[in-house]
């Protein structure tokens, strides 16, 4: 299993590294919200983990970025934003799983494996085909 971790913190990405390493995943490690971006867009990866405040690209709009070109790799938030709001934004943006900082280690591990298992799962809110959209949320079918 392939996981991208995207964080400006040098140290906490190398302990996260680390951490998955010691877990059997191999991971790759970014520290700007444009790398995290360049990486995310090749679809090689089964999970992702993004901060939101990095450089260049927050960690919210590469998400949507991602979200808008049709990449289903499930993303975890891993963020000190933990508010109930920053939370709504990070899953209405298309993030799987939001873990605010500071977090234990075994429960962030417990949630890549449920974020693996579940797979490419992300679905848009609106889905359109040609000139047809159906909002998910709330049922509403445009032409």
């Amino acid at each position: 299993m392939r996981i991208l971790v995207a964080d400006d913190e040098k140290e906490l990405v190398a302990a996260l590294e680390e951490l998955l390493k010691r877990e059997r995943y191999t991971v790759d490690t970014v520290y700007d919200g444009q790398s995290a971006y360049e990486y995310a867009s090749t679809d090689n990866y089964d999970c992702i983990i993004l901060d939101i405040m990095m450089s260049d690209i927050d960690g919210l709009e590469v998400l949507r970025r991602l979200r808008e070109e049709g990449v289903k790799t499930p993303v975890m938030m891993l963020t000190a934003r933990g508010e109930k709001d920053d939370r709504i934004t990070g899953f209405d943006a298309g993030a799987d799983d939001y873990l605010p900082k500071p977090f234990e280690p075994d429960e962030l591990i417990a949630r890549v494996r449920a974020m693996l298992r579940r797979g490419g799962a992300y679905i848009p809110a609106v889905l359109t085909f040609g000139d047809v959209s159906l909002d998910t949320g709330s049922g509403l079918l445009s032409c």
